[in-house]
């Protein structure tokens, strides 16, 4: 199997084409099953966030599997391979374990170093591990990308400038009205793990009083309660709005929550002497409708707005320690990936070996039908232990070697000198085709895959 990434993110779509592939919570298994039911995809991982959508995948071609996983995206966001082209981008084999890698480091966030990205990583496994689409590569991919990203966080000071998004979003909310947020009221909209992230921020920047709404009234109320904030019903949205100055929004909503129709009513009854009502808009899809920027009073802070201030992060020197720690991780995976290619060799060739001993026992029992049992079976533990002293170092070496890069010919070789049948392999770290295959309808500039051979 070979490892494939595609996906888009903050960095290389608008936020309206991260809201088409999208894959909200209650459509994650659905999709699961639908790229594992492709032909060349064999196991699946989905990340799906504010600022990314990506497919892991374990696939048996790349070109096969390229098209598979398209062909599901393409459709999760009603369009066109072609017309998504553009905004993807591919890693293959040892890219791909790099991506992976450095995504959960923190280094492909928004706001470099952030740490909610692994638990949302974490997540995003723990759904593949229960709809049974994450197999033996991609639960070793994941659970090493998990163990990474923790280390990259316990052994560096990336955390200086690992801020959640929340935080980020907030400081530049806290530049619109007087660079403080003390004493401010805000509002909160949605009450999921973004949502509670961004009551809890608040209460720490010293804002209040603070309200939380949700369409779940239940949840609203028991994430209030933690914090001392009030729960408000969804229904009584415009008239909370007139009351606060900063709005988090953050709900899994397929539409948007805060409509310029919303909006624009609780403009008419607020104190425009307050300064702009700040509407932060973390979900995707979006929770501010789009016309809402553009209403006299209003300053809406997205995740496009976002990627372009913080386009350049601070704590470079804490960034290149933790792609330091990454380069030697992806290595080590890339290793037991090359080990874990010539196991099957090894099997073969040891199961070759018990084949040719048991026939030459049953030659042995035929010409000698003399020998009592107990003189066969110390025969037969006598030449066992004979070929498995043989084979032993050789085996043992050709693990070593398929350990380091090119070790994939190491197996090739033995199944060459020994006439070995193995289950067709596909060796884990491939030369990378220069362009995607010619039934995936693609634009001018197709879409050009990074990674391969080393």
């Amino acid at each position: 199997m070979k490892l494939l990434v595609v996906g888009a993110s903050y960095r290389t779509a608008p936020v309206a084409t991260l809201e088409q592939l999208a894959v909200p919570p209650a459509d994650l298994i659905r999709t699961l099953d639908r790229l594992v039911a492709q032909p060349y995809v064999a196991e699946a991982v989905i990340v799906s966030t504010c600022n990314r959508v990506e497919v892991y995948a374990a696939v048996s071609g790349f070109h096969g599997g390229l098209g598979d996983i398209c062909a599901v995206l393409a459709d999760q966001a009603g369009a066109t391979p072609a017309a998504l082209a553009n905004h993807l981008y591919v890693h293959y084999d040892a890219a791909a374990v790099d991506h992976v890698f450095r995504v959960a480091s923190g280094l492909d966030s928004m706001v470099v170093g952030e740490a909610q990205i692994l638990g949302q990583l974490r997540d995003a496994y723990h759904s593949a591990s229960g709809a049974d689409s994450a197999g033996r590569l991609l639960h070793e991919l994941m659970q090493q990308a998990l163990r990474v990203g923790k280390r990259a966080h316990a052994e560096t000071n990336i955390d200086r400038a690992g801020q959640s998004v929340v935080t980020a979003a907030l400081d530049l909310a806290a530049d619109l009205l007087d660079g403080d947020l003390t004493g401010r009221p805000a509002m909160v909209v949605g009450a999921g793990a973004m949502g509670s992230l961004g009551v809890a921020t608040l209460s720490r920047l010293g804002a209040g009083p603070l309200t939380v709404t949700n369409r779940g009234a239940e949840r609203a109320v028991r994430l209030a309660a933690s914090y001392g904030a009030t729960a408000v019903p969804m229904t009584q949205l415009v008239d909370a709005l007139t009351t606060v100055d900063v709005v988090v929004a953050a709900t899994a909503a397929t539409e948007p929550v805060l409509t310029r129709d919303v909006v624009t009513r609780a403009l008419a009854r607020r104190d425009a002497a307050r300064g702009p009502l700040v509407l932060l808009d973390l979900a995707v899809p979006r929770d501010v409708e789009e016309g809402v920027a553009a209403l006299p009073g209003v300053e809406v802070i997205d995740i496009d707005r976002m990627a372009a201030i913080l386009a350049d992060g601070p704590a470079a020197a804490d960034a290149a320690e933790v792609a330091r720690i990454v380069a030697g991780e992806v290595e080590a995976f890339l290793s037991w990936l090359r080990g874990a290619d010539v196991a099957p060799t090894v099997a073969a060739l040891r199961g070759r070996a018990d084949d040719v001993v048991s026939a030459e026992l049953r030659r042995l029992a035929q010409r000698r039908p003399d020998l009592t049992d107990d003189q066969r079976a110390e025969v037969a533990r006598t030449v066992h232990r004979v070929v498995q002293r043989l084979l032993h170092q050789p085996t043992v070496r050709v693990r070593q070697l398929a350990a380091e890069p090119g070790g994939d010919q190491y197996a090739a070789l033995l199944r060459e000198l020994f006439d070995l049948e193995v289950p067709q392999q596909t060796s884990p770290v491939d030369t990378v085709p220069d362009v995607v295959e010619a039934e995936i309808v693609m634009p001018a500039d197709p879409i050009q895959p990074t990674g391969g051979a080393r």
